[in-house]
């Protein structure tokens, strides 16, 4: 791609700034609920699947990690997004109010289309009086030509040692992320938190056996702030694998 290399840079400390400043500029949602406990974005933003016209933007709130349902009311709660075409969010493109379910973890998957191609954007939700952290992302080139600087990423298990890769990832000038499965390992996690040397939560150290257990394990590895960097870094596609379905084993 042949957009300016210093338009395409991405200031997180600047980010931060300009996302509390802004609070008050975001749309009203409707029907709230009350987050008990803490701050809700604990695991950071995502955005994913770029097309020409649009991409994926995530968020999922967890005001308690490691506890059932995320410290979240077991009720539909509201989140507003935005998606603008620069840092501060002056110029303000898309924006709206999604469903946060307890059916999905009170995950947010927004779906936005009517973007310009190849082009840098900034996202970012509010849920209550609490902000997110701003994301940056990109659409895909219309004609699907182009120079394409991406990083390939792949086998993250938390208990083998932390993320420096993601670290350096995030201070690089990327396209895209490719992530080729193993994202997460299905096993328990050592008490001591493993070449980590991080105390684990008790509820951490038996392999997940239920879908509450797995969204813990998911909230463990999203909890790291290097990953947390990357993928707000970067819009990423994520293949599945092994580790993702619990398969039957024959003796």
């Amino acid at each position: 791609m042949t957009n300016e290399h210093d338009r395409r840079r991405f200031l997180s400390g600047a980010m931060a700034v300009a996302g509390a400043a802004a609070l008050g500029t975001l749309p009203a949602g409707t029907a709230r609920a009350s987050t008990p406990g803490g701050y809700p974005f604990g695991l950071g933003v995502a955005s994913g699947d770029p097309t020409a016209s649009g991409v994926v933007l995530w968020t999922r709130l967890v005001p308690r990690l490691f506890e059932p349902g995320g410290g979240m009311p077991a009720t539909p709660v509201t989140v507003d997004w935005q998606i603008a075409a620069d840092p501060h969010f002056r110029r303000v493109v898309r924006d709206g109010t999604a469903w946060a379910l307890p059916s999905l973890g009170h995950s947010v998957h927004v779906e936005v289309d009517g973007l310009r191609p190849d082009g840098e954007w900034y996202y970012r939700f509010r849920h209550g009086r609490h902000l997110s952290p701003v994301g940056r992302t990109r659409t895909a080139p219309a004609d699907g030509m182009g120079r394409l600087a991406l990083a390939v990423a792949s086998c993250q298990a938390w208990d083998n040692g932390f993320y420096p890769s993601y670290r350096h990832m995030a201070d690089e000038d990327l396209d895209l992320v490719l992530h080729l499965g193993d994202y997460v390992y299905e096993g328990g996690v050592p008490a001591d938190g493993g070449y980590r040397h991080t105390p684990t939560p008790d509820v951490l150290r038996a392999a997940p056996r239920d879908l509450a257990r797995w969204r813990m394990q998911y909230e463990l590895y999203k909890s790291d702030p290097d990953l947390q960097a990357a993928h707000a870094r970067f819009p990423w596609t994520v293949t599945w694998d092994d580790h993702h379905v619990c398969q039957p084993t024959t003796q």
